[in-house]
């Protein structure tokens, strides 16, 4: 059967790889090394954008200059640059350290898209890691190699590293797949910069996935189309007709 999708966009971890606050604490860990005043909580609220910039973010409130989410990647704090970098330098060491031991996938991601490629939905992931951290995961789980992900996106490929909630690196999917209407793609993950990504884009469906590494009661206040418990379900969603 023919689905009119071109194109799904999957985030990574949480979405199609397994998280269990992965991210987050190594995120939280750099902090703590270089004595940012910073809760783990509003580290996961906040979770899935560029890494140096979600530094920039969180040293900006810490000033006293509170950056509206929504304008994430156009309200950034460049005296914060410098000790984002930093900070940045640090996670990365332990966040590559962390996907060399535990570098998992969701359980049913790899048959979703192998489910997508064999019913005509090209795939790409999107993803707030830069080349370096995508690499691993990349490597480690073969999905390029094996020919799932027609196109890996990380911040690297776009320009000043702007991600989520910037709808750029979707667009840099399309580009590069030559999909020509953004009403033809969909977009999937776990995190409110996820939901605003597929909005800014304006995407034919945003699905948030509730198993991922952000609760729904923070990322459901975003605007989104549906909601699956996990990225497994995403195939009998798209049979059902329900994504119009």
């Amino acid at each position: 059967m023919k689905y009119n999708i071109e194109l799904a966009v999957f985030d990574l971890a949480g979405t199609l790889v397994e998280d269990n606050n992965g991210v987050r604490d190594c995120l939280y860990k750099a902090a703590v090394d270089y004595g940012l005043n910073v809760t783990k909580d509003e580290i996961s609220n906040h979770m899935g954008t560029n890494k140096i910039h979600l530094y920039q973010f969180l040293i900006a409130r810490t000033k006293g200059n509170f950056i509206d989410f929504k304008n994430f990647e156009v309200d950034i704090d460049n005296s914060t640059q410098d000790e984002a970098v930093k900070l940045y330098d640090r996670y990365t060491e332990y966040m590559i350290a962390y996907y060399q031991e535990n570098c998992r996938e969701i359980e049913g991601a790899t048959e979703t898209l192998k489910w997508c490629k064999e019913n005509g939905i090209k795939v790409a992931t999107g993803t707030g890691f830069h080349k370096e951290i995508n690499s691993v995961i990349m490597e480690s789980l073969g999905w390029v190699k094996d020919g799932l992900i027609d196109y890996a996106v990380d911040l690297d490929m776009v320009p000043e590293g702007k991600g989520r909630p910037a709808p750029f690196m979707i667009f840099k999917a399309m580009e590069y797949l030559n999909v020509q209407n953004v009403r033809n793609v969909i977009k999937i993950g776990d995190t409110p910069a996820d939901m605003l990504e597929g909005y800014n884009a304006g995407c034919k469906a945003v699905i948030g996935v509730t198993q991922g590494s952000t609760p729904i009661e923070v990322w459901g206040k975003y605007y989104h189309t549906h909601v699956l418990d996990t990225v497994k379900e995403l195939p009998a969603l798209i049979e059902s007709g329900k994504i119009v």
